[in-house]
């Protein structure tokens, strides 16, 4: 995460998204951080998030459009056919440690590669 950066003027942009098996999304920004939001409050009946509830269609849908997190329920990235979430919003999250990072390690040190 780029602590120099000025606060005044950045505007948070959503580079990668990961859902997690409980609602919840792992949101990388253009910082370097990684911020976790737990999207289940607001899935309720009679909502925009109700197509949400159903976890395989939450996790086949999910996205980004227009450099947030968005679920794409029209199928074709039209961002009038979307839910999104407000990056703003996401990014006030606490930043966490990124989730991916041990599994990533795992993954190099079974990689074979020679020295030539």
């Amino acid at each position: 995460m780029n602590k120099n950066r000025d606060k005044t003027e950045f505007w948070p942009s959503v580079v990668q998204v990961v859902p997690a098996d409980d609602f919840g999304i792992y949101v990388y920004f253009n910082d370097g951080s990684v911020r976790f939001f737990d999207v289940k409050p607001l899935i309720k009946p009679n909502t925009v998030f109700e197509p949400l509830s159903n976890i395989d269609y939450f996790k086949s849908k999910l996205t980004i459009i227009n450099d947030t997190v968005a679920w794409d329920v029209g199928g074709n990235r039209d961002p009038r056919k979307c839910i999104d979430l407000d990056p703003f919003v996401l990014f006030k999250q606490p930043a966490i440690t990124d989730p991916l990072h041990d599994t990533l390690l795992v993954a190099e040190d079974t990689i074979p590669y020679s020295h030539e």
